[in-house]
């Protein structure tokens, strides 16, 4: 694996985690009551779908960039000896990055929920 893999991960969630940071600085009252108000729910069940579905995002970027990151380092090893398995690969890849449109996806089903 490569040395680089864990630190680009913990980067990687550490910018989610800062984007919801931004994103509840900037937009306040979106998970304040006037938010919760016109979506006609209480207020915490609205804060904590809002928190939930940027957890599901920042997650699954995180795993989905672990496995594409040890993946990765070992599909290049296999590449560099048998050249002719590159599709193969990247269908592994693809897969492991699979894992974070699924957070997405969740994060869409729970953002709809809420409206």
């Amino acid at each position: 694996m490569s040395r680089f893999a864990i630190p680009m991960v913990l980067i990687a969630g550490a910018a989610a985690l800062a984007a919801l940071g931004t994103a509840l600085v900037i937009f306040p009252d979106t998970a304040s009551a006037q938010g919760a108000a016109r979506a006609g729910i209480p207020p915490e069940a609205w804060t904590w779908g809002l928190v939930s579905a940027a957890l599901a995002t920042a997650a699954s970027s995180i795993a989905g960039g672990y496995a594409v990151a040890k993946l990765g380092a070992a599909a290049v090893g296999a590449l560099a000896e048998k050249p002719d398995l590159f599709g193969r690969l990247l269908i592994f890849v693809g897969l492991a990055e699979g894992i974070a449109i699924y957070g997405v996806i969740i994060s869409i089903l729970i953002l709809n929920r809420l409206a």
